[in-house]
């Protein structure tokens, strides 16, 4: 009863959003790489950024280490936008220790945590770092007070940022959450337990002039919320080029009424001529991502998407698989990454055109959530991001029209209830 009131709360909350349809061109003939960059500038006023050094992260053991380092190395100021917000650790170390030291020193440290996402965050470790100087902003609380004033609840900061001195940043799908320090554990993810299974994941460190476009992503929503006034540092140094990419930073947000990463994705996905690489945390799209992705295969196009088997929202994989038909009789190639939780989201089109951020292939990173993505234009970062999706493919089980279509009737009723919640998820 418990679980069907909080579905019947959301439904109310969920109101008439619905996800826009954008209007997609003709296939411009140019070079895949300048196609791509054409096509981000006809949907922008401003140019993506050149000059960027990016380098891909995968999972815990290796992004948490280059994110203490950047912070230790930090002399001025860490800017911190996460849904999730906990004390990690990494070996001999933990966040809290990091930043009560960094304060120490003088440097400024400001945080953005969900209430909703970090509702699970300690409240003596929040309370440390205020008392040792930090600046902490709660977006959208739950308490009574705050709720009065919310006008929908299912609006939340998706967001993964970490900004560094104003030069280095991070961005992509990894929380600062405890469960990307769990082991690998077969029998966890067998079992369906998220909270104990080994998480995947991607992120992106950036150092060039796309940092300042995430520092002033962090400040935008740091003034709309009204935060407490920072401390004053060079927030935003001049940047020089550090690398070959141009990168697009786009922040989605439902107060703009633009949902610009999900008309940039469907943009290049309209506009892919040889390959479409995809993984997703969660893989609820909209009748216009599903339709898409069924037209570029049936053009000739590879398009494979790697999937979770395992989540934490267990009818979140119901409605997956429920819209795996259509895409598999288009010739889309499905793969469900087995013995661990996916929470990636990134994706790379011709071997030009990445993409890593906060943004699922789901209604609530279009209509409800805030959101952050890289868009990276660049052969360097495609083919990097391609070598972690075929490691991810390698450790998958694929999806074949004829298994799927056996699949046994309580698994079709559960799809079926599952998906009168979908415009939920």
């Amino acid at each position: 009863m418990r679980r069907l009131s909080s579905w019947l709360f959301l439904l109310l909350l969920a109101g008439c959003a619905t996800a826009p349809i954008i209007v997609l061109g003709p296939h411009p003939p140019a070079d895949l790489l300048e196609q791509q960059v054409a096509l981000d500038s006809a949907l922008f006023r401003n140019q993506a950024r050149p000059g960027n050094a990016v380098t891909l992260l995968q999972d815990g053991p290796q992004t948490f280490p280059a994110m203490f380092a950047a912070m230790h190395a930090a002399r001025h100021s860490i800017n911190l936008e996460y849904y999730i917000f906990e004390d990690i650790r990494v070996p001999g170390e933990s966040l809290g220790d990091l930043l009560a030291g960094k304060l120490a020193q003088g440097v400024a440290v400001n945080i953005i945590m969900d209430g909703y996402g970090s509702k699970d965050a300690k409240p003596a470790f929040i309370a440390r770092l205020k008392q040792a100087g930090a600046r902490v902003l709660v977006y959208h609380p739950l308490t009574p007070a705050a709720m009065l004033h919310l006008e929908n609840p299912n609006d939340r900061d998706h967001r993964k940022i970490m900004v560094v001195d104003g030069r280095v940043a991070f961005v992509g799908g990894i929380n600062l959450a405890r469960v990307y320090e769990n082991r690998a554990n077969i029998v966890a993810a067998e079992n369906g337990d998220a909270k104990h299974a080994f998480w995947t994941d991607t992120d992106a460190r950036i150092e060039g002039p796309a940092v300042g476009d995430l520092q002033h992503v962090f400040f935008d929503t740091w003034q709309r919320q009204h935060g407490p006034a920072v401390l004053a540092r060079d927030y935003f140094p001049p940047l020089a080029p550090k690398g070959p990419e141009r990168v697009r930073i786009i922040a989605s947000a439902p107060h703009q009424g633009r949902p610009l990463y999900y008309a940039t994705f469907l943009t290049a996905l309209h506009a892919a001529r040889h390959s479409v690489d995809l993984g997703t945390g969660f893989f609820v799209p909209t009748h216009q991502e599903r339709e898409q992705m069924a037209r570029t295969a049936r053009r000739g196009v590879a398009v494979t998407l790697v999937l979770p088997s395992v989540s934490g929202v267990p009818a979140t994989l119901a409605v997956q698989r429920a819209s795996y038909g259509d895409l598999l009789e288009a010739g889309v190639h499905i793969w469900e990454i087995q013995f661990t939780v996916l929470h990636s989201k990134f994706a790379t089109i011709d071997g030009v055109w990445t993409t890593v951020g906060s943004s699922n292939l789901d209604r609530r990173s279009v209509v409800f959530n805030n959101e952050v993505d890289a868009v990276i234009f660049g052969r360097q970062t495609a083919t990097a991001a391609q070598a972690i999706f075929h490691g991810d493919i390698a450790r998958s089980r694929g999806v074949t029209l004829a298994a799927w279509r056996r699949r046994p009737f309580g698994e079709r009723l559960y799809e079926f209830y599952a998906r009168a919640w979908a415009f939920l998820m």
